[in-house]
């Protein structure tokens, strides 16, 4: 019984990046990260708890700004999006629950949900000013 890792066949590998005096990357090739974030969700589905995207950032050992900074690296981007949009999943099927507050927290501010309010005008619309002189 294997882990299925659906971004495996569009791996793309280049040379690493970053500053070469600054700390090592945690993984050097993507694989290695997407096997690990793998087995987080697996953890959390045998758990019965949703997976986040703090614990994601935990399992991996870095900071959530951290995995942020890895979904800007070609190598890594893909396979960040994808576990991202498991995550976005899972927090849309939450919605219908009977408190979806913290929900709707989570999804504004992790992955860019707005509210969005539409006008609808009918009728005239006045463009000018009118002055009126009234004598006392």
């Amino acid at each position: 019984e294997g882990i299925f890792i659906p971004s495996m066949l569009r791996l793309k590998m280049s040379k690493p990046t970053g500053n070469p005096n600054g700390r090592p990357p945690k993984f050097k090739d993507a694989l290695t990260m997407e096997k690990a974030i793998a087995e987080y969700f697996a953890r959390c589905q045998e758990r019965e708890r949703p997976p986040t995207m703090a614990g994601m950032a935990l399992e991996l050992d870095m900071s959530r700004n951290c995995l942020c900074e890895y979904a800007k690296k070609d190598d890594f981007s893909d396979i960040i999006i994808r576990w991202r949009q498991e995550i976005e999943i899972h927090l849309e099927e939450r919605l219908d629950g009977a408190a979806p507050t913290g929900t709707i927290f989570n999804l504004k501010n992790n992955f860019g949900w707005k509210d969005k309010t539409e006008l609808n005008h009918s009728g005239k619309i006045v463009t000018g000013i009118v002055r009126t002189v009234v004598d006392p």
